[in-house]
């Protein structure tokens, strides 16, 4: 027979059960009660407890060798406010009596502890076992959960879920809640502990469903003043934005109160969405799914982004607010970028076109860099991270790409000649966000300067251009191209196109230009300004196809002029050095001979008288050979000083030139003119000034003649006739068969030079007549390798 204690039912699961410990005590001492937590029952839980305990059920323990009495000891069980659970330590002891053959019969009342969860405690005699039939041994006591789990009471579920439906309605209508939140938090838990989780998601869904429906009536609403002009754009937008925050608001004080359904029920379920995931799904399928409301939304949102690029203020917290609700609803790809870019390319498209025509280069970059930077301000405020790269492409594609050529053709040498760097250094920054950019600078910039190649009139002055536009092209480069590496190719290969648009004149005016700053000597420069000069002349020879012209250009000017430099036999005893012809080695004091030194003094002391206050002329033979006929003289002509030097008549009118018609011109010419003419008479110029005491009077430069021209020209072809057979042998060796057209077409694809078909026809026969090809054949037109 058992006896047991039961406690109320909960609605939360069973704590495990404890074990009550049997001590060794007295069998007649009172069971002591310990309690180890409390807290408050209310008065039903202590009169149903009062009901168990005041109904005892006893234990009878009988022998089948003696008859006993049974005894029936009843204990009322007793219950404080403060318990919280009792502990029952049960102390059995067994009396023997020698005379006796009876055994006592022994009730064993076990309370089962009665506070948060209510466990029953169950002893039975067969259960009970005796370790040790000595008196005073330990009993085993065994303690047994409920059979049966707690159920909830009647009508629990259906009022907590009117107390947690009154809660939720109270939060969507923003008034205050009855009920505190932890209550109500506890009650979800209760529901879920009994496996309600289902039902009560289900509830809650159907609860902000109906909600959200009723919104959209109202939506519908603004939408007809929409129509009808009662309400602008922006005011429908605040109330679109006002309504995605009181959801997202209510939305998590909803989900706060849920959130043990959302950790438990829906964690295990992976097909079922949070109550947070739950209520954008109910507002995107309700509001803005919606196709009239999308649409209105928007277009809303694109014309407010439009005000803002024609400079009007509006509210960005309103843009980005709504924005990140698409994007919260997983719709902002879809509904807003792909319009917002294709708004986008229109707006640039028309206002590249329009700003092209209307103002200058420089203004243009402005406004597209200016552009740029508030495209890029537009994504770090409201627009989403993905729209950052195809929005930036779509600016640049509108306002640069399809602009690239015509900026450079409008602006490019405005640029350039007045050297605006800054401008220049921003044409570079968004010229090399497009693609094919620099490309398009290096194919300009030939047709930017070919004029002072192609223009006779500039023969004079080309040269020193070009070493002016080389440096400045340099500095920009270096400057505001930071280096770039294909800015400098593109530049080799823009001075390569442009230099060469004129066969062989370049390398005539180089050879002559050179030619004349040698003359100048020290006069116009220093050593090293004259070594950088050369140095820059060098990289302009480099870009001239098939150096052969230039080289012959210095072999036939240089010399002319040095041979009329040349002082005769004119033998002197003493040199008299300028400070470009002293020494290099430091100075240093030596014993000079008494001969020597004796002729130093003498000299010095006559050379400072003769020197002092008078100017000193550095000329040529036959300028001095000219000069001195004055010293017999004070007026020639032409026929008589040609009669009386002997100089041929070509050089002879250009060292009368140089006397009378250059800077220093100690002659006069009657009349006045720049060439020298039969019957010109010539006469000292005895007003001659100059601030200088050593005047140097250049020679003027022997022009080529056509012959000379011609023979150069010969001698080049000589020259290039190797490099012409080298190319063919090349081709033929590598192709063995190949046919007259192709053949030519190679050569010329290989060679830098120009060619005359006629030439390369001539040294075709030449090869096959030495044996290195041989015509086919069959077919005249073909051409064979013969190894």
């Amino acid at each position: 027979m058992e006896s047991l204690v039961e406690g109320l039912p909960s609605p939360n699961p069973p704590p495990p059960t404890q074990e009550a410990r049997p001590a060794a005590s007295d069998v007649n001492n009172d069971s002591s009660i310990t309690s180890s937590k409390k807290r408050k029952i209310n008065s039903s839980e202590r009169e149903d407890i009062d009901s168990i305990s005041s109904s005892p059920k006893t234990t009878n323990y009988s022998s089948s060798s003696c008859t006993s009495t049974s005894q029936h000891i009843q204990k009322k069980l007793r219950f404080e406010d403060s318990v919280d659970f009792i502990g029952l330590d049960v102390k059995m002891a067994e009396e023997s009596s020698a005379s006796c053959s009876s055994n006592k019969m022994k009730t064993v009342f076990l309370a089962g502890g009665v506070g948060h969860h209510a466990n029953g405690l169950t002893k039975t005699a067969g259960s009970t076992t005796f370790s040790n039939s000595k008196p005073g041994a330990a009993k085993k006591l065994v303690i047994k959960n409920f059979k049966e789990k707690p159920k909830l009471p009647e009508n629990y579920t259906h009022e907590t879920w009117q107390k947690l439906k009154e809660a939720v309605e109270a939060i969507q209508n923003s008034i205050s809640i009855k009920y505190n939140l932890e209550e109500l938090y506890q009650a979800v838990e209760n529901l879920c502990s009994h496996k309600i989780s289902a039902k009560l998601y289900k509830q809650l869904q159907v609860v902000c469903e109906d909600h959200i429906k009723a919104q959209i009536d109202q939506f519908r609403e603004y939408l007809f003043l929409l129509l009808t002009d009662a309400l602008d754009s922006t005011l429908f937008l605040k109330k679109i934005d006002k309504c995605w925050q009181d959801h997202c608001r209510q939305m998590i004080m909803i989900r706060s109160i849920f959130l043990f359904l959302d950790r438990t029920y829906v964690l295990q379920n992976s097909m079922l969405p949070s109550v947070w995931d739950m209520g954008l799904e109910l507002f995107r399928f309700y509001i803005i799914s919606d196709m009239k409301v999308q649409s209105k939304t928007i277009d809303g949102i694109l014309l407010l982004i439009e005000r803002e690029r024609s400079g009007e203020t509006i509210d960005r917290s309103l843009l980005r607010s709504l924005l990140s609700m698409l994007s919260d609803l997983q719709i902002y790809q879809d509904s807003f970028e792909q319009r917002f870019l294709e708004e986008t390319n229109r707006l640039y498209a028309a206002e590249g076109q329009r700003l092209m025509q209307e103002r200058e280069v420089p203004d243009y970059l402005h406004h597209v860099n200016k552009r740029l930077e508030e495209e890029a301000d537009r994504v770090i405020t409201y627009l989403d991270q993905s729209t950052q790269k195809p929005l930036i492409a779509t600016v640049e594609k509108q306002l640069l790409g399809e602009h690239l050529t015509a900026t450079l053709q409008k602006g490019l040498n405005h640029l350039l000649d007045e050297n605006r760097i800054q401008d220049l250094c921003l044409l570079y920054q968004l010229f090399s966000r497009v693609r094919g950019g620099v490309l398009v600078w290096g194919y300009f910039l030939p047709n930017t300067k070919h004029t002072m190649v192609i223009n006779p009139e500039k023969d004079k002055t080309m040269v020193q251009e070009l070493l002016d536009f080389k440096d400045k092209v340099d500095h920009i480069i270096h400057v505001c191209f930071m280096k770039n590496e294909k800015f400098v190719n593109a530049m080799k290969e823009a001075f390569e196109t442009f230099i060469n648009k004129r066969t062989n004149k370049p390398a005539e005016l180089i050879a002559k230009h050179v030619d004349w700053k040698l003359r100048a000597g020290n006069k116009e420069a220093t050593d090293e300004e004259l070594e950088k000069m050369l140095d820059k002349i060098m990289i302009i020879f480099r870009f001239i196809y098939g150096n052969v012209v230039p080289t012959y250009s210095f072999m036939v000017i240089c010399p002319n002029r040095l041979c009329q430099n040349l002082p005769g036999n004119i033998e002197l005893t003493v040199n008299i050095l300028t400070m470009g012809y002293w020494p290099t080695y430091v100075p240093m004091e030596v014993h000079l001979l008494p001969e020597v030194s004796a002729s130093i003094k003498p000299f010095r002391l006559c050379y400072f008288m003769a020197c002092y206050g008078k100017k000193e002329l550095q000329v040529s033979l036959f300028q001095t050979l000219v000069l001195l006929m004055f010293n017999e003289g004070e007026e020639f002509t032409l026929e008589e000083i040609k009669l009386a030097t002997g100089i041929e008549d070509g050089e002879l009118r250009r060292t009368l030139q140089s006397l009378a018609c250059g800077k220093a011109r100690v002659i006069h010419k009657v009349p006045k003119s720049k060439d020298v003419e039969d019957g010109d008479k010539f006469s000292c110029n005895d007003d001659f000034k100059h601030k200088l005491f050593r005047i140097k009077i250049n020679q003027i430069q022997m022009k080529e003649t056509v012959e000379e021209q011609a023979s150069t020209t010969e001698r080049v072809y000589q020259d290039r006739q190797y490099q012409i057979d080298a190319a063919i042998v090349r081709i033929m060796k590598m192709r063995k068969t190949l046919s007259h057209n192709l053949l030519v077409s190679e050569v010329y694809n290989q060679l830098k030079f120009p060619v005359k078909p006629a030439d390369l026809k001539k040294r075709i026969e030449s090869l096959i007549d030495r044996d290195y090809m041989e015509r086919d054949k069959e077919n005249p037109n073909q051409y064979n390798y013969v190894a």
